[in-house]
């Protein structure tokens, strides 16, 4: 599934999300797998992730970058 994260767009539907791949060919992996509920907002800030729920509860999920390098290869950055 897209997801349009620029802090603004809510998310449509509860989704269960590994990974957030940028289309520059990045990716932030969280260190545990996130439940998105519909409403929430996702953005990039800094270095990392902020999630805003519907209520405006902030949240900043622990994680890393990677690099996609080709197809099903990612590389640690």
């Amino acid at each position: 599934m897209r997801l349009v994260a620029d802090g603004t767009t809510p998310i449509p539907r509860r989704v269960l999300v590994d990974a957030f791949e940028t289309d520059a060919g990045h990716a932030f992996e969280p260190a545990s797998p996130l439940f998105l509920a519909a409403g929430d907002r996702v953005s990039f800030e800094g270095d990392g992730l902020v999630i805003v729920r519907a209520g405006g509860e902030r949240l900043s999920p622990a994680g890393g970058w990677s690099t996609r390098c080709r197809l099903g290869s990612l590389r640690r950055r």
